[in-house]
């Protein structure tokens, strides 16, 4: 009897499993020593053959690994890292925060290796920093842990390393978070996106091109091809962009250099482009505005429920909307399931669910956000009152 192996197909790759090779092997085993020998897994022979079933199947296995490496949509680690190569780009590596930071003093000051502090972590300013004579210098301070840190407006506001004649420092912005090592899925994105850059479509192209500049999380393209303004504001025959994370210089760039020529942009985010062939032309653009959303739920705890049920519930749903895309509204129905965690939805009940923006009141209705928002709703504003 054939023992079965891996097999390559027009569907892709299959292999038999264990059982199939294990009973197999026995087959063959009887065809050469009779049908009577005895092959359970309490015989030395039984387990032998168990054995050699195993090893095979695990060399199954790494060849099923191997031949998935080949294609974007099933590489993993290592493999996908360089299977996106073909598309000309790389895995993005691990990102620091960054803020911009006023520093007020006396003119002519020098800061050599300043360092600032939000209260919890330390952001390192520039190698050197000079007050010029208005007093008052805007620089680029990165935080020194790397990963999505945090930092609201003025908060950055302590001095670790104090100089003489360095008086304040502040940062007038919240900081633009950092990014840890870029994972599979998040690549296979970007290649996914990537391969839209050839497109027909002068917008698919934009945004293909946007997608892979370093630090852009997301990307949201609008545009106006009619001769009035539309619902959104955006202007006749106009693009429109709303982009979370990367250098506005490099997403300027990129916009002027794939979008159609004469076609406006519109955004509040305005960036100076120079063409090549000489002439300025000012690209606009969105960043997304953070739409605060507070949720109350409340719910009947059934047997088996623990306290910290109720923090994993706060967590999914905080996961769900945060991680919606600009423009997205916020539908009540649908936080209904996230509040279901499989393993855990059979000890509890969810008997309602309200929810508002702005500080509005909590309501069992729907949040409408508009195409350049995003909201955002941390575990803090979520509040779950159990019966």
């Amino acid at each position: 009897m054939t023992i079965p192996v891996c097999t390559i197909s027009a569907t892709g790759i299959t292999a038999p499993t264990y059982a199939d090779i294990l009973a197999a092997l026995q087959a063959s085993y009887r065809s050469i020593y009779g049908s009577d020998v005895y092959l359970e897994s309490d015989s030395q022979d039984g387990q032998l053959l168990a054995i050699f079933a195993l090893a095979l199947h695990d060399t199954n296995a790494a060849t099923i690994a191997a031949y998935n490496q080949f294609s974007p949509a099933t590489s993993q680690g290592a493999g996908l890292s360089s299977m996106v190569k073909i598309n000309g780009i790389r895995r993005l590596s691990a990102s620091n925060s960054t803020a911009t930071v006023r520093i007020v003093g006396q003119a002519g000051t020098v800061i050599s290796g300043g360092i600032v502090s939000d209260g919890i972590r330390q952001w390192s300013l520039p190698a050197s920093v000079s007050i010029p004579i208005s007093g008052q210098a805007d620089v680029l301070a990165t935080c020194q842990t790397d990963g999505e840190v945090t930092a609201g407006a003025n908060t950055i506001n302590q001095i670790v390393t104090p100089v003489r004649g360095w008086q304040t420092a502040t940062n007038p912005a919240a900081a633009t978070p950092g990014a840890p090592v870029e994972t599979d899925a998040a690549l296979r994105v970007r290649q996914s996106v990537s391969t839209s850059l050839p497109a027909l479509s002068v917008l698919s192209s934009i945004v293909s091109s946007i997608g892979n500049i370093a630090g852009v999380r997301a990307c949201s393209p609008y545009e106006n091809d009619t001769d009035t303004t539309d619902s959104n504001g955006i202007p006749s025959h106009s693009l429109s962009f709303v982009i979370d994370g990367g250098d506005p210089a490099e997403i300027a760039a990129s916009i002027a250099r794939h979008k159609t020529p004469g076609a406006g942009t519109y955004g509040t985010t305005s960036v100076v482009v120079t063409d090549s062939a000489g002439p300025a032309v000012t690209i606009n653009f969105f960043r997304p505005t953070a739409v605060p959303i507070v949720i109350e739920v409340t719910m009947e705890a059934l047997p088996g429920y623990v306290s910290t049920t109720g923090a994993a519930i706060a967590q999914s749903l905080s996961e769900y909307v945060s991680g919606l895309a600009s423009g997205s509204d916020v539908y009540l129905s649908k936080l209904f399931a996230a509040a279901e965690i499989p393993g855990l939805n059979s000890t509890y009940n969810v008997t309602g669910i309200l929810i508002a923006r702005d500080s509005g009141t909590p309501a069992a209705a729907d949040v409408a956000i508009l195409f350049n928002e995003a909201a955002d709703c941390p575990p803090a504003s979520i509040t779950i009152a159990v019966s």
